[in-house]
């Protein structure tokens, strides 16, 4: 491919949770979730910013928007330019070192930009609604409009030098792209799913379901990510975020009223509120559990993508256990499905590492590498293609993936469709031992159980947000169980893409309560992949881990692990574990043990999406 896309990380006083929050908002969670503007950059065209409010309607309540318009010099109505939008991840604003930066590095290169605070963020009014389409993405149409000319700011400011299109009901059309990351990323699909005006999309790092995200079962999976049974609440980071929502008032004094929540919280949605007191109470009754799934996904990208029509390129990280690589690539293989113009970045950084040290060559926020990274030669090439429309220009590979092995040279390895390899099977031997072949199964019969408290940890969600040390991670013995494999020959393993495991288990005290109303009475345990050193150290893939309520304990199922890209090199083992519990989740409710049988003919297998090498 041409060398343009080759490259060149008790209770508390109200000031220390007004520091904590501080902290919380200005770092992993908000700061790294769009461009920065290039430090050292070739000379900038001058730009003006001027601060706006635009009063909208959203999902039958009236706020206004707070926002910037940044434009760049000689642009005006005999010379248009196309404009891009960006807002702020989430418990920031449009002020927030990314979301300004972002508006400005496109501004200093020719781009009309418009930064604005999220409704329930900054100074925008209304509550937060997990970017509703209906709620957030409607808001965010009405901004399109104020950039095609046919409405004013509340100041009477208005804008007629963006360059239109003409829409097909022969209204203005504004040639407008959106850029941002997490929360700033999925209201780009919500927005282009209620507003076909949108030409262009780049979402970083965020999510495909709600549902999935914060409370995954990886196992019974029929649309997107997940399925019809929750999974195991990821308790953690979202009491983090709600934390960050409902502190608005300590770090905003002065809130629109119109940010009033409801349903007793106080700046969220009624919807959203009921569904972290649904999470919060570890059961699962069958009526509150269907409303639950139902709003979760009505405001995911799942439920409307059949609407976004807009080129998407996705990009999303490795390191990041909140929303992993399955999420954008459920929603890549969507939009790709339905014939939209479609392409898929997983870099080195997400919301679990990397962000505020990216690794070198890697998209650097601090910096705005855009021109000198692979990341951002490719975004730049996205908007050129479907802003400019500069129809010769290459946009890259269908696929790209960050190998950390590789960094010193070419870290990018590139596919021209999704999966970029072949599937190895392993399988699981009563001895313990992955093989590769049922004939080397040993016949045997293994147990686990679970205590009442978590016996294995796979991370501390916000420890690196807080800046905080995290425990590596354990697993206590008898309540998991693993299956390590020969080392890894001359030639190093190397996997790019997402792990799948079929497995069966035994558990008479699961049987007796899964058919119970309460779908929290279901088995749930934890799978995962370890890489194991020769001096016998071992490390959990980015601390990824696939919880699983298992659908019935009586027949076999299949596990979609997160997708990893890593190298196994040689002397190096592979360990696949299931565990009780997790530290980061909710578990288990009761003891329920677990036995796993191996035989030659009936046994557990393990599928690895390969891209070289070979596993004994």
């Amino acid at each position: 491919m041409p060398s343009v896309f080759r490259p060149a990380h008790r209770r508390t006083t109200r000031p220390a949770l007004r520091t904590a929050l501080t902290v919380l908002t200005a770092t992993a969670l908000t700061a790294p979730l769009a461009l920065a503007a290039p430090a050292t950059a070739a000379p900038a065209a001058p730009y003006t910013a001027t601060a706006l409010k635009l009063t909208v309607d959203a999902g039958g309540r009236t706020c206004t928007v707070d926002a910037d318009l940044y434009r760049p010099a000689g642009v005006d109505a005999a010379h248009p330019a196309p404009a891009v939008m960006t807002t702020n991840g989430f418990g920031g604003s449009k002020s927030d070192g990314s979301t300004a930066a972002t508006a400005k590095a496109f501004a200093s290169r020719g781009y009309v930009a418009l930064a604005y605070s999220g409704l329930g963020f900054g100074k925008s009014g209304c509550p937060v609604s997990l970017d509703d389409p209906e709620i957030d993405g409607r808001a965010a149409s009405q901004l399109i409009d104020f950039l095609a000319g046919t409405r004013a700011a509340d100041d009477g400011t208005r804008v007629d030098y963006v360059t239109e299109d003409r829409a097909a009901d022969g209204g203005p059309d504004p040639r407008v792209g959106m850029i941002g990351g997490s929360y700033g990323g999925a209201i780009q699909l919500a927005t282009a799913a209620v507003d076909p005006r949108v030409d262009a999309l780049v979402p970083l790092i965020t999510w495909n379901d709600l549902s999935y995200s914060l409370d995954p079962n990886n196992a019974g999976r029929t649309d997107g990510v997940t399925g019809p049974v929750p999974g195991a609440y990821k308790k953690e980071w979202t009491g983090g975020f709600f934390l960050i929502g409902e502190a608005q008032g300590l770090l905003n004094p002065s809130l629109d009223p119109s940010r009033i929540g409801g349903a007793g919280c106080l700046h969220f949605v009624a919807d959203a509120c009921r569904t972290k007191r649904l999470l919060d109470s570890g059961s699962y009754p069958a009526d509150r559990t269907a409303a639950m799934l139902k709003y979760a996904r009505g405001v995911s990208p799942v439920s409307y993508l059949k609407s976004v029509k807009a080129p998407t390129l996705l990009v999303q990280g490795e390191a990041d256990t909140l929303f992993n690589l399955n999420e954008a690539t459920a929603t890549y293989r969507t939009l790709k499905a339905q014939g939209t113009d479609t392409k898929m970045i997983w870099q080195s950084w997400g919301h679990s590492g990397g962000m505020a040290d990216p690794a070198p060559g890697e998209l650097d926020l601090g910096k705005g590498n855009l021109e000198t990274s692979y990341v951002g030669r490719r975004i730049l090439a996205w908007f050129d293609r479907y802003l400019h429309h500069r129809t010769g220009t290459d946009t890259g590979p269908a696929f790209a993936y960050y190998r950390d092995w590789a960094a010193d040279g070419d870290p990018y390895g590139t596919a021209d469709t999704f999966p970029a390899g072949g599937a190895r099977k392993l399988y699981l031997s009563g001895d313990g031992r992955l093989v590769d072949s049922r004939a080397k199964v040993v016949r045997g019969s293994r147990e686990y159980r679970n205590w009442l408290i978590p016996t294995s940890h796979s991370e501390s969600s916000l420890a690196g947000t807080l800046g905080m040390s995290d425990p590596a991670p354990y697993d206590l013995r008898g309540t998991a169980l693993d299956w390590t494999s020969d080392p890894v020959g001359d030639t190093p393993l190397d996997v790019a893409g997402i792990p799948r495991a079929t497995l069966k288990v035994v558990s008479p005290a699961a049987e007796r309560t899964q058919h119970s109303a309460d779908a929290a009475d279901r088995l749930v345990l934890f799978a995962k992949l370890y890489d194991i050193a020769p001096d016998g150290s071992r490390t959990l893939v980015h601390r990824l881990v696939a919880p699983v309520r298992v659908p019935d304990a009586t027949r076999a199922f299949t596990v979609q692990l997160p997708g990893i890209v890593h190298r196994y090199a040689p002397g190096h083992r592979l360990r696949f574990t299931i565990a009780a519990s997790d530290g980061a989740y909710k578990g288990n409710r009761g003891i329920k043990p677990v036995t796993v049988t191996s035989a030659p003919g009936d046994t557990g297998v393990l599928e690895l999406p390969v891209v070289q090498g070979s596993v004994r």
